[in-house]
């Protein structure tokens, strides 16, 4: 599970890109009991979603003319502008090139090569998220994709990633760790094959108490249920949702819950 001693590769930062902040705002309230706090006046509707004073996502207004509604997850590089050549020599595309956030970090955001939109954040005065595999906080990241071998080999040459599979229901999943430390415990997520009815995207899940109240609570404030409440055997309970615009995202009551 996710922790916020940042290393290499781990998922350092979480934003959603919403056509509605507003309406996104008051949702995720609700739900996951967030309250949003704006950047200020120079920062273009972008702002910060708070749980117990520490930051566990952010917002901002979708920019791009026919981008859509979606979560983007980050993860930590050292060096922004390596990663962004190693992008490129990878079959990747640069979608938007490496910029210095106002001394807090830099940012770039990327295309895989099997269509999976990422960012990266290299740290300055921000590091990351302030807390994470809490109730209503991210706790794991999952690549949707066609071809999961040369997924995993591309994001190898970027992160240093290691991977170990894993026996699902009716498919493989193969977990993902972070280059450095022990394998099990530098896990933060996985790769699952790309089933008909998915888009090829990165899913943020956010650990919570009652998957099953969760999915209540965004089906009664206006979002979707896409999969109601499911067991999976030793990793917990999950639910796949989505909000208001649409933007997808899980839900897991860990099992043991951690």
């Amino acid at each position: 599970m996710l922790a916020t001693d940042f290393r290499t590769g781990s998922p350092n930062w979480l934003d959603l890109g919403s056509p509605d902040t507003t309406g996104a705002a008051a949702f995720y309230g609700v739900v996951f009991g967030w309250e949003f706090v704006s950047a200020g006046p120079d920062a273009g509707g972008y702002g910060f979603f708070h749980k117990g004073g520490k930051t566990v996502a952010a917002m901002g207004p979708l920019m791009d003319e026919g981008a859509e509604p979606a979560w983007m997850v980050y993860f930590q590089t050292p060096d922004i502008q390596t990663t962004a050549k190693a992008v490129e020599q990878g079959g990747g595309q640069v979608r938007a090139e490496p910029m210095d956030v106002m001394g807090e970090g830099w940012l770039a955001q990327f295309t895989d090569p099997g269509g999976a939109e990422f960012a990266v954040w290299q740290p300055g005065k921000t590091k990351g998220l302030g807390v994470a595999s809490a109730d209503n906080t991210l706790c794991w990241v999952e690549l949707h994709t066609a071809d999961p071998v040369a997924a995993i080999a591309f994001y190898r040459t970027l992160f240093g990633w290691r991977s170990q599979e894993m026996d699902a229901p009716g498919m493989t999943y193969r977990v993902l760790s972070v280059g450095e430390g022990d394998q099990q415990d530098g896990s933060f997520g996985g790769v699952a094959p790309l089933q008909e009815s998915d888009d090829t995207r990165w899913v943020p899940y956010f650990a919570v108490a009652d998957v099953d109240a969760i999915a209540t609570a965004v089906a009664e404030n206006g979002g979707t249920v896409l999969m109601p409440g499911v067991d999976v055997p030793d990793v917990g309970r999950i639910a796949w949702l989505a909000d208001t615009s649409g933007a997808v995202f899980a839900v897991l009551r860990p099992n043991p819950q951690q």
